[in-house]
This record gives structure tokens, sequence and C-alpha cells, in this order.
């Protein structure tokens, strides 16, 4: 009997047994911890600016409005030390590839929309274009599944449409393709370009600064509406403040009284209140004014002179402005926690123009005119408390300010803090590949691409202050050399003719950032370690001696004027 029952049972006894195994299993798994879930990418927001100095910003010692920035920077860091290329378009060169200038084939400057031969100088880091064998920012951030968008100044080829945004990697492109443009009355070949199509322009309220926004947010809101999940990256290229020096009169009203005393006193005001920020430590020297004194203009000079100043004010708060509406959008829709916003400058102010600034004056306030420039006095003012200007390689040239605003990662008691390690732009490529998870490709159509230089700024966000470049980092642009490691800086301006004497200047970047005391005769050996160290990099970097590319400049342009006397 008992056998036969526990045969006739035997499924209602395996049933009973995998009832118990699946409760067991159960409560095992209410008792696990839950599994991680993957942290959702970041969105990722660039926004460049173009000629700016480093202490135009509000933030950075500026008496320039722009509390949108300001307020990115009190919730967000600001780096102290960051570096440009010196110039527009190896700047931007460097930025989308994650390489040094040289090795994307702009070594010296991109061909013109007039001229798409004068920068070609036939060799590998002289095309005036970019190389096909780079990586941009955009075709990486692909490899995550990122939506790429980009508005305002691409200004790295523009002859052959393979050169342009959409063909590098963008889904979506809105700007100019070349590196200025009129601010009100963008025309071709300088003008709009949508997509791979050209516009032409006739809204009478039309300013690049705000289109480029209103595209930018127009670009996120569309690609959101299509998949709410897929990560977006947005490269957003002001050309402001640039010249030509065009604003909204509201805009200039707010500054057309503001800097009738002059370079010398907007310097010393700018001076102090560096160093009450901490931006500038307070035994360096500011460096000596560059111009004659204000006092020396006649009074009616100086009225034009101010409001050239205002214009440029007008310019960099406008941007502001701009900036405020895309984070209030971003605030809007719930994107602004977890979205990375990176804000740099592509070198340092522009003195070109001369010592009082180019274009006619009775340009200004129009809405006419191209070159309308602010000139070297006020330039000097907006690269306080540095030496030289956007083409040279001292500090005045190659520092921009550098916010990074990202809620989710950057601790929050670092709100407001300083950075006060270096970096340089290729170090954008590595973070966005760091903070991504994107893939950074060594061949592209079976040839090889150079490994990105830089390093990811990501340790510095979430609170190391350990150095992230342990090698030197390097900079050549028109004969202009440098290079950093550590303290030290090695550099050398360029002296043009037969007769002039090319020589390294040595400085210690912790005692005397702004330039002042050159350490060459103290320390031969310091200079010597570290002009080696610039010529083995030169001979790997496809950079060659500036005489003999600007022997090639010089053909190309006589070329052009030849084939202009001929037609």
């Amino acid at each position: 009997m008992m056998s036969l029952i526990g045969k006739q049972n035997k499924p209602l006894f395996a049933h009973i047994s995998l009832l118990v195994t699946l409760i067991g299993g159960l409560y095992v798994g209410c008792n696990q911890p839950p599994a991680q879930e993957e942290p959702a990418k970041p969105n990722i927001i660039l926004i460049m600016t173009d000629d700016m100095g480093y202490s135009d910003l509000g933030c950075y010692g500026g008496e320039i409005e722009t509390p949108h920035l300001d307020s990115l920077a009190a919730t967000g860091l600001r780096f102290t030390q960051f570096y440009n290329g010196a110039r527009c378009c190896p700047s931007r060169a460097s930025l989308m590839t994650g390489l040094y200038p040289h090795q994307t084939g702009i070594g010296h400057m991109t061909n013109p929309s007039e001229h798409f031969t004068q920068h070609d100088y036939h060799v590998p880091g002289y095309r005036g274009e970019l190389s096909p064998q780079t990586n941009t920012l955009a075709e990486v951030l692909k490899t995550a599944g990122y939506t790429t968008l980009m508005t305002g100044k691409w200004h790295l080829g523009m002859e052959r449409k393979e050169q342009w945004p959409l063909q590098r990697g963008f889904d979506h492109y809105y700007g100019i393709l070349d590196g200025a443009s009129n601010y009100f009355r963008p025309a071709q070949p300088r003008g709009i370009t949508l997509e791979n199509d050209t516009l032409t322009i006739d809204d009478p309220d039309f300013y690049t600064t705000d289109a480029f926004t209103d595209r930018a947010i127009q670009f996120i809101d569309q690609s959101k509406q299509a998949d709410g999940e897929r990560p977006f990256f947005l490269y957003l290229a002001y050309t402001a403040p640039h010249w030509p020096l065009q604003a909204p009169k509201e805009v200039i009203d707010k500054y057309r009284d503001r800097y009738h005393d002059g370079w010398g006193k907007l310097r010393e005001e700018r001076y102090k209140r560096m160093r009450q920020l901490g931006l500038i430590d307070t035994g360096w020297a500011m460096s000596k004014q560059d111009i004659f004194d204000w006092d020396t203009l006649p009074k009616e000079k100086q009225d034009e002179m101010a409001l050239r100043r205002a214009i440029y004010a007008a310019q960099v708060d406008r941007m502001d402005e701009n900036v405020g509406k895309l984070v209030a959008y971003l605030k809007k829709n719930k994107l602004d926690e977890n979205t990375l916003i990176v804000f740099i400058n592509d070198n340092g102010a522009c003195a070109e123009g001369g010592d009082v600034g180019g274009g006619k004056k009775e340009n200004l306030e129009t809405q006419v005119g191209y070159f309308l420039t602010y000139g070297k006095g006020w330039a000097n003012a907006s690269n306080t408390p540095y030496r030289e200007y956007k083409h040279w390689v001292h500090e005045g040239g190659i520092s921009s300010p550098l916010i990074a605003h990202w809620p989710a990662k950057i601790p929050k008691k670092l709100n407001g803090s300083l950075i006060q390690q270096y970096g340089f732009l290729p170090d954008i490529m590595a973070t966005f590949v760091d903070v991504s998870g994107a893939s950074y490709h060594s061949e592209k159509g079976g040839k090889q691409v150079p490994d990105m230089a830089g390093k990811s700024l990501v340790p510095l966000l979430e609170g190391s202050d350990r150095p992230i470049h342990e090698q030197p980092i390097f900079w050549e642009h028109e004969g202009n050399k440098a290079v950093r490691l550590g303290a030290f800086k090695a550099v050398m301006k360029w002296q043009e003719g037969e007769e002039a004497q090319q020589h390294w200047e040595l400085y210690d970047m912790q005692k005397d950032r702004t330039e002042q005391h050159d350490l060459a005769k103290e320390m031969p050996e310091k200079v010597k370690a570290l002009a080696s160290a610039w010529q083995q990099w030169a001979a790997s970097h496809q950079v060659l001696p500036w005489p003999q590319m600007l022997d090639s400049l010089h053909i190309n342009e006589q070329r052009i004027k030849d084939k202009n006397t001929k037609s």
C-alpha cells in the first residue's frame, strides 16, 4: 500500500518540491541588492566663443555683465590654466580631433572662401583643411549612440562638401563655414548654411548670435521628440566677439559711457578683481602696458575708442544672454541635471587692426562693414594680466577661460571652486570619450589615425588635485613656439627678418605666470631640455620651419594676385 501511494503521488511531490524551490528563490532574491542600472549617458554641450580675452567674463574678473555664465561657474567649476591653440582654426582643429593642429592638416590656417588654395602649402601638416585621417568629436560620439548637432562657426574647410560638418559626423548643422561674417547681414560666400544648403538671410532682425542659439534649441527639441532616451551632443560655436564690431543698439547703450577712462584704468580694475577672486596669484606682477597712454589720445579719438570697446562688450553681453536662453530651455525640459556643459574660447584677445583698431569709424553702429576691430589697446586690457595676443603663444595668446557644469557628476561641495591644474584643447576629446563610453578608432579607410594627444579632465571634475599631464604639451603657430612641463614653460616669439635672433625664454608658471622674469640665462639646462623636447615633438608631428611655410604662403599670395590682375 505504501509503495502504491508513493508511486501514485510522485508527480505531486515533484510539484511541491519545485514550488518550494521557486518560493525559496524568490525569498533569496528579495534579500539580494537590486542590480545596478548603468548610468545614463550625459548630454554634452560644448560652447566655444571667438577672440574673447581671458578676463572678459564677470567670473574671470571682467566688468561685462555675464550673469548666466557666472551662474554656471558658481554651480560648476572654473579652470585657471586652460590653454587654446593661439588662433581660430588651429584651435578648432585641435578641439574637433583631439590632436595637435599640424596632425590635422591645419598647421597654419584654413583656406578662406575667397581663395581655396591660399593656405595649402602642399605638405601634410599645412593643407588648409581638416585631414580625412582624423576622427571628429561628432564621429566619435556617434559610436556611443549620440545625436550630433552643430550651430555656428565651422572654419575647418569649405571648398568641397566632404569637408563640411554633415560629412564629418554631424546629423544637423546651421552656421557659417568660413571664419567670420557680418552679424546682421551674412552673405555668401560668408553666409549661412543649413545642413548642406546655403541660405539667403532677409530677416531685418537677424543677428548671428541669436540665430545660432535658436537653431541649437530647435535641433535639441527635434532630437528629443524623435527619441527622448537618446543622448545628444551639441557644439555651439559663436562667432562673438570676433570682428566685425556689431551688436544691437540696446545692448551697446548699456556700455556706452563705461570705457571713457581708457585701457590702462580698465587693466588696473581687472587685475585687482582677479586677485580678489583667486584667479591669479598675488605675487604675479601685471604685464607691462603694451601701448601708449590713453590720455595721449585727442578727445574725439577717445570717444571713438570708447565706442569700439562698448560694442565689443555688447557682443559678449549678448552671447551670455543667449547662453542663458539655452540653459533655461534645458531646465524647463528637465535636461540640465545630466548635461555636461563645457564653455571655452578659441584664442586670446585679438589685436588685429593696429593700436586703435581697423575699419572705418563711420561703420560703427551700422549693419555694414566687415573688418571692424577694437585694436591692441583694448586687447591688452581683455588679456589682463598676461602678455601678447591671438597669434602668439605667450600666456595672453593661449590662455582661455573654461567653465564646466555637470550637476549629476561634479560634487556639490566643489561648486564655484577653481581648478589650478592645466589642460589644453586635445583634452576635450579624451574627456568626451571618457564620459560617453565612445570609441576612438585608430584607423579610417584602412589608414592609421593618430592617437589622441590629450588626457581626460574627468579626475579634475571629480575633485582630484593631481596633474593630468605628466608629459610636455606643445605649441607652434607662425614660428611662435612654446612647451610646458609642470611649473616651467619655454616660449619663443618669432622675429621676422634675416638678421633676427630667435631665442627661447623660460618662466616659472607657479611664481610668474605673467612672464615678467625670464630665467633662461639662470637655467640654461632647463631651456636646453625643453627645447630638445619641442624639436622632437615637431619632427614627429608634421611641424615644419616657419620660414619655409612663409615662403609657400608668399608664393600662393603672388599667384592669387597675378590671377586677379589677369582677370
